[in-house]
C-alpha cells in the first residue's frame, strides 16, 4: 500500500495564498506564513468594513441634510418628521444629494414638507 503525499495539494494551497497576497510588502508577499496570517486580517477588516461603509455613508448623507435644512430654518428631526408626514418618500442617500447637486429642487421638497406639516 502506498502512503499517500499531499505534496501538490500543499502547492496548491500556497500558491493561491500568494496570489492572493500579491502587493502586500516585504515577506508578506513571498513567505506563506506571513502572507496567510496578513490575509486572513485583510479579509476580516474587509468584511467589518462593509458594513462601516454604510454607517459612515449614512452619518455623512444626514450632516449633510442637516447643514442644508438649517439654511430653510429647520432641524434635521424636525424636517424627517415633516417629510414622513408630507408623504415624500426620498431616502437620506438622494435627499443629501439634491441638497448638494440641486439646491433649487432641495429647497422645493423642503418647503413642500414645511406645507404639510403646518396641516
Amino acid at each position: 500500500m502506498p502512503r499517500i503525499k499531499r505534496g501538490m495539494v500543499t502547492h496548491r494551497r500556497h500558491k493561491s495564498v500568494l496570489r492572493e497576497a500579491r502587493g502586500f510588502v516585504g515577506g508578506r508577499h513571498r513567505l506563506f506564513r506571513s502572507a496567510k496570517e496578513t490575509l486572513m486580517r485583510a479579509k476580516r477588516y474587509a468584511y467589518r468594513d462593509r458594513r462601516v461603509r454604510k454607517r459612515e455613508f449614512r452619518r455623512l448623507w444626514i450632516a449633510r441634510i442637516n447643514a442644508a435644512v438649517h439654511d430653510h430654518g429647520l432641524s434635521y428631526s424636525r424636517f424627517m418628521n415633516a417629510l414622513k408626514a408630507s408623504g415624500i418618500g426620498l431616502d437620506r442617500r438622494s435627499l443629501a444629494e439634491l441638497a448638494v447637486r440641486d439646491p433649487a429642487a432641495f429647497e422645493a421638497v423642503v418647503e413642500a414638507a414645511k406645507k404639510a406639516a403646518k396641516t
